[in-house]
């Protein structure tokens, strides 16, 4: 009999400024990181060399096969110092200004928790996808649906003590979708929000069990790239977690995830491509 892909992934899509971006395959989101101390396709804004990276930058990554840009200008990885509101939006500003000037035509995505920045964005650059890390909030909800940008929806909350991982993901997107909803809100992202707020034996939890979140009829964002749960367990360092995690992309896509989000494209492009594949392998 033949794999058939479809019953993982459904037709969705994203209105990105008119524009329509097919999920009925899995596809890449590349990230960009306008800080200075990120481990990975970081670009110092404050470099010589920023705007000519960037550019090089973003058409590598079309290159390999990214579909979508995830551009963020704050770091929220563990141990370090966010920076201020006038300063992520320094850096995003030069970063989607220069992809713009470099005459790409990439959908992109703003990465950012703060509503001031992602109103900013979409104000002057049209719209594009808002990754919001922090779970939201009714300022950002009211942006969004306001704007009719796709928004990324993370289960990013304290945990409950009286509640598994599972049950307490599942209640917090049915929550969170509904104010979205009732707000008029149409393109919605889930992303589970694996290394937040989460132990290592959570975020393998939620991977175990990312079918279950199918239940709302969504595409699904799974950004393990690098992370802690792919490092501590192989008992390495983030710069030696590539292979660990293409494993867990590998994983992700079994269970119904629409996007890649990661550093090395190349790499989640190749794992999609293979896996696309095998599910037309007939027996």
């Amino acid at each position: 009999m033949e794999h058939e892909a479809e019953t993982t992934h459904a037709a969705y899509t994203l209105n990105i400024g008119g524009r329509l971006v097919s999920l009925e395959q899995p596809v890449v989101m590349g990230i960009m990181n306008i800080t200075p101390d990120s481990f990975h396709t970081s670009i110092d804004p404050d470099s010589a060399e920023a705007h000519a990276q960037i550019a090089e930058c973003v058409k590598q990554m079309e290159d390999e096969g990214a579909c979508i840009v995830d551009v963020g200008g704050c770091s929220t990885r563990p141990g370090s110092t966010a920076a201020d509101s006038a300063e992520e939006w320094r850096r995003i500003d030069m970063a989607i200004g220069g992809i713009r000037r470099s005459g790409s035509n990439m959908p992109l995505s703003v990465d950012t928790f703060r509503t001031e920045i992602a109103e900013q964005a979409i104000g002057k650059y049209g719209a594009m996808i808002v990754n919001d890390i922090s779970g939201g909030n009714d300022d950002m909800y009211d942006l969004v649906a306001r704007h009719g940008v796709p928004y990324v929806l993370t289960f990013n909350e304290p945990r409950h003590p009286d509640q598994s991982i599972c049950q307490q993901a599942l209640l917090f997107f049915a929550n969170r979708i509904q104010q979205l909803r009732d707000r008029g809100q149409k393109d919605i992202v889930l992303d589970p929000g694996f290394g937040f707020n989460k132990t290592l034996d959570e975020n393998f939890q939620l991977m175990a069990n990312l079918e279950s979140l199918r239940i709302f009829r969504l595409p699904l964002l799974v950004g393990i790239s690098h992370k802690r749960m792919v490092y501590d367990t192989l008992g390495t360092t983030h710069d030696h977690a590539a292979n660990g995690t293409t494993v867990l992309n590998t994983s992700a896509l079994e269970r119904g995830a629409s996007i890649l989000r990661v550093h090395n494209v190349r790499d989640a492009a190749e794992c999609i491509q293979l896996w696309r594949r095998l599910m037309k392998v007939e027996c």
